[in-house]
């Protein structure tokens, strides 16, 4: 196992707000100061001013009552006015807004963050009955169906180097089975499966791509329903059709049109 270098340059106090970010961004609930101190191996004396200043720059927020601290969206919607963020956005609502219309169902659009996806839009079908996934919703790269689109869809170099990052966060991952996974997906052009979380749903995803790598996953939380028409293979078919129309437009900056 590689040793990664020591740092050229050290920026002690930086480096505590990022730790207490990072921890924070990880935790499935809020955190007292002595977790935290814990938590990245610091005295509380030490990280009682930053948690001060990231609170009052609103990057933490206390709750009620404990005073645990957890963190705000306020990463997240800086994460969002990058360029390649807000463009991937904009192109893609549109083209969404109509496969969900299309298909019945709704969709959500999802990005990688280290060894997770994060969902960065959805949009809702018309009718009453469809599975809705939250912006900014998490979940570990290896576990979702979005995951394994953005991995498939990568250069060797670049998957080998995120399967590396997983693999450092789940102990009992099988890499094997997860890369004769992936390959299935690449060949087929699109992933179906199971849901990871609700049962009763399957999760469609299809690559949005620029230059041939996945930047972004669309994905459809497909729910049969006795009363609508769409069925699975169709809706895969109009997942597909959509995820090109994007990837034109990221290209082009208009979606071309296909004779």
């Amino acid at each position: 196992m590689m040793t990664k270098p020591a740092p050229k340059y050290r920026a002690p106090a930086l480096d505590k707000g990022l730790d207490i970010l990072e921890l924070l961004a990880s935790a499935h609930k809020p955190l007292s100061i002595v977790e935290i101190s814990e938590g990245v191996g610091r005295s509380r004396g030490e990280i009682f001013r930053m948690l001060q200043v990231l609170e009052e720059r609103d990057y933490l927020a206390r709750t009620e009552g404990d005073g645990g601290y957890s963190i705000t969206p306020r990463l997240f919607l800086l994460a969002m006015e990058q360029p390649p963020v807000k463009s991937a956005i904009e192109a893609a609502l549109p083209v969404m807004h109509r496969l969900a219309e299309t298909t019945e169902q709704a969709c959500h659009l999802v990005v990688p963050s280290r060894d997770q996806i994060v969902v960065i839009a959805r949009a809702d079908p018309p009718g009453e009955i469809a599975l809705v996934v939250r912006i900014g919703h998490r979940r570990p790269m290896s576990q979702s169906t979005s995951g394994h689109v953005l991995l498939a869809f990568q250069d060797e170099q670049l998957r080998e180097h995120w399967l590396d990052v997983i693999a450092g966060q789940e102990a009992d991952l099988d890499r094997k089975k997860l890369v004769r996974q992936l390959a299935q997906v690449r060949n087929q052009g699109y992933a179906c499966a199971r849901s990871h979380v609700v049962d009763a749903v399957t999760d469609l995803s299809a690559p949005v791509l620029q230059h041939g790598r996945a930047v972004c996953a669309l994905t459809v939380p497909f729910i049969a329903q006795r009363a609508s028409a769409q069925t699975q293979q169709r809706t895969i078919a109009a997942l597909c059709k959509a995820t090109a129309e994007i990837s034109d437009i990221l290209h082009y900056g208009t979606a071309t049109q296909k004779r």
